[in-house]
């Protein structure tokens, strides 16, 4: 059977894909001295990482050393962190560099310096990104190991400070293998079912070994995407972590900050009183300027009202006029309908009786204009001032 027969394409192929999935070549660190250092006009940096048996080509991208605290020079001696790749159309094989730190700096300090650079570069440790803790915070939660001093202290700073508040422990493993998720998850944990208005990130001192969990990925995430105000407190004072950077606020100790989350429930009574005392004074106040502007007012209405024996004598001079006014009218008004009434009776055909007139009225009553208006024979009805008589028409003629 022949021998299979590969193109170059797919055995540089092959090969890149061994580099990046084996664990061993990817993420490292690598110590050596820079040579053969040149800068693209792109922005890119390439070099040779050597010592006195080796040589590796290492490429330092843009988006990879923009920011890079560390300046790069031939002959440096320097540690880079990233992983072994290679370029498929030559079939080289390079280093691809995500950080460097000079030689010597110690690798936990080393990595640390590349967490930190990452993270800032994110914007994780954004000061405007930062929260304010609630002032009277009615749930307080805690992430912590429910054994040893730590929590001790958080409870009897809290319950002489502000025993109103709930604590709730969400205890986690602070240190050793597993430690960083386990916190991580207590976190969200905590933050998800127990809803606490400021949540604590706390461990006591130890050695930087002892405390590197909190520089991990998942701690410092899991504290980021936190929905409430969290306050760290790992180690001592000197002591600074990834979690400390990203946490709204740090605290030295953990003591302090059980102090920092919980006001004084003194200063807080002190400020009531206060408060209180001054509101009273203020209404005091208030009453006594408003009785001042009433009395002014009532002086104010008193000058502008007349005098009331003034006032009743002309109330009755107003009336007497109006009498005097109406009895006039009423004469005058009197007199004219005498005059009408006078007027009216001379027109009247009860006068005109009274002076020795009679009207002719027929049978039915209806007056009679004319002569020509009787017939021999007819009768009618004579109207005198003071009664009626019947009559007949004959002509005597």
């Amino acid at each position: 059977m022949p021998p299979e027969v590969y193109p170059v394409h797919q055995v540089t192929r092959y090969l890149r894909e061994l580099l990046e999935t084996n664990r061993h070549l990817t993420s490292i660190w690598v110590a050596g001295e820079v040579s053969n250092l040149t800068r693209a006009s792109s922005g890119h940096i390439y070099f040779t990482l050597k010592d006195a048996h080796g040589a590796l080509r290492c490429a330092f991208f843009r988006n990879r050393n923009a920011g890079q605290r560390t300046r790069l020079e031939e002959g440096a001696s320097i540690v880079v962190y990233g992983s072994l790749s290679l370029y498929e159309q030559r079939g080289d094989l390079s280093f691809l560099v995500d950080f460097v730190q000079p030689e010597g700096t110690g690798a936990l300090a080393a990595e640390f310096e590349r967490r930190r650079t990452q993270f800032e570069s994110e914007g994780l440790f954004a000061p405007e990104r930062k929260r304010a803790l609630p002032a009277f915070p009615e749930r307080i939660g805690v992430v912590t190991s429910p054994t040893g001093a730590v929590f001790h202290d958080i409870v009897q700073v809290l319950a002489r400070r502000w025993p109103l508040a709930t604590l709730l422990l969400q205890p986690a493993p602070v240190q050793g293998e597993g430690a960083a998720p386990a916190i991580a998850d207590a976190i969200r944990t905590l933050a998800r079912e127990q809803r606490p208005d400021v949540l604590i990130v706390a461990r006591g001192g130890g050695a930087a070994e002892d405390l590197w969990a909190f520089n991990d990925e998942p701690v410092v995430r899991a504290i980021f995407a936190c929905p409430v105000p969290v306050v760290s407190a790992i180690g001592h004072e000197t002591d600074t972590t990834l979690a400390d950077l990203v946490a709204d606020m740090r605290a030295p100790t953990p003591s302090a900050a059980a102090e920092l989350v919980a006001p004084d429930r003194a200063a807080v009574q002190l400020r009531v009183a206060t408060l209180r005392q001054h509101a009273e004074l203020q209404l005091v106040r208030r009453a006594v300027a408003a009785h001042e502007r009433l009395d002014l007012r009532r002086a104010d209405v008193r000058r502008a009202l007349p005098d009331p024996g003034a006032l009743r004598a002309a109330v009755h001079r107003l009336a007497a006029a109006s009498t005097r006014a109406l009895q006039t009218r009423h004469a005058h008004a009197a007199e004219r309908t005498a005059s009408l009434l006078r007027g009216m009776h001379a027109l009247s055909p009860r006068a005109t009786l009274e002076r020795g007139y009679a009207l002719v009225l027929t049978g039915e009553g209806a007056a009679l204009r004319s002569a020509a208006e009787l017939h021999d024979g007819d009768r009618v009805q004579l109207r005198f001032h003071d009664g009626t008589r019947p009559a007949r028409v004959e002509d005597r003629s």
